[in-house]
Parts: C-alpha cells; structure tokens; sequence
C-alpha cells in the first residue's frame, strides 16, 4: 500500500496547508460559542496494530459530559454548533494532522475506543493491520448512526450486537479487496455526501 501511504501524506500536507482558514474559522466559533473548554477534543484512539494514538477532533459536546462512547443524534450533551460540525464533518478537520503524522489513512475502519477493536477475538482482529481512516466503507455506510441510534430502545446494545460487527465485516473486506481507485470514489462519496455500489452493496 505504498500509494496509498504517499497519497496520505502529500494530501494531508496540502489538506492544511489550504484549509488552514477554515480551521481558524471553526476554532473561533467554538471558542466563542462554547466557552469553558479546550477547542480541541483529544482522545486516545486504538490504531494500526492495537496500538493507541492520541485522536484530534474540534470540541463538539459540553466539558465534562460524561456519558456512553456511543453518540445519538439529538442528546444535550452535543452543542447546538457542535451538532452543525458533526452533521458537515468539520469537527474531523484536524485528523488531517493524524493523517500527515501517520496515525491515520484517508480511508480505512473509524478508530474505536479502547475496549472495541482492541477486543477483537479471531479472524475479526486483521481488521488492525489496517490504518484507521477518516472516512471508509463502513463510515459512508453509517453516516447517519447517530440518527439510527436514535431510534433505537437501546442504542448502545443495538450498536454492540448489530452495527459494530457489520463495520467489522465490511472492514475485513476492504482488507482483502483493497484499491486505491475505490479509495478515492469513497473518499469523493463523502466529500459530496454520495453513495455508492461497494461489495455488492450499497454505501
């Protein structure tokens, strides 16, 4: 995968380099409008390997929330502007620096919480040779997650039991089947907010 690794570098530097107005943009806003906190959310995140990383993100829930790791649209913890960043993906503008650093890849599995992908038992753990990714075919096929949470009685165990092993699945097929031309269609499908045919499916 040494394009792939090249095309991450070159398009994180350039990614910065670029829409360095639009960090700064963002980073007032939260400033201003949810005062009483850092502008950056920084969390360990479990990487290529098992091994953990420190993941940036802009703030979008109050300090000190608390909470499940399991986010649902429309909970009083996620800001009226956090919400907005959520709902545009601006909140993951500054995993661009994971990306440059080589803690993350464009496209590859959402880096879990210790406790999730790090638990992986078997086949499912090849997952972690893989890079975690800004955007991937399980995240186009979940971007509206927080919604489908919503709607469920219990969201956290409809997320254990249904959508993290489905994520798991479409993973390991992206391992097997990878293509730096697929990566750049998924990479396209989530910047115009498009799906598309993958693995006989659609996302």
């Amino acid at each position: 995968m040494l394009l792939k690794s090249i095309f991450d570098r070159t398009a994180a530097f350039f990614g910065l380099l670029f829409l360095w107005p639009v960090l700064l943009v963002v980073a007032i806003l939260i400033r201003l409008k949810m005062p009483g906190g850092p502008v950056i959310f920084k969390q360990k995140r479990v990487g290529k390997d098992g091994k953990l990383f420190t993941m940036y993100k802009f703030r979008s829930m109050t300090v000190g929330h608390g909470g499940s790791s399991v986010s649902v649209a429309g909970e009083s913890r996620i800001t009226p502007l956090g919400a907005k960043l959520r709902k545009y993906k601006l909140d993951e503008l500054p995993e661009l620096w994971n990306v440059l650093i080589g803690d993350m890849s464009f496209v590859g599995p959402r880096p879990d919480v210790p406790g999730y992908a790090d638990q992986l038992k078997g086949d499912d753990r090849e997952v972690l040779k893989l890079r975690p990714g800004i955007t991937g075919p399980a995240s186009l096929k979940y971007r509206d997650e927080e919604e489908l949470l919503a709607n469920q009685s219990n969201p956290q165990r409809y997320n254990d039991e249904v959508i993290f092993p489905d994520k798991v699945r479409i993973n390991r097929y992206y391992l097997h089947h990878y293509s730096f031309v697929k990566d750049i269609q998924m990479i396209l499908a989530t910047v115009l907010g498009r799906r598309i045919r993958y693995g006989g499916e659609i996302i």
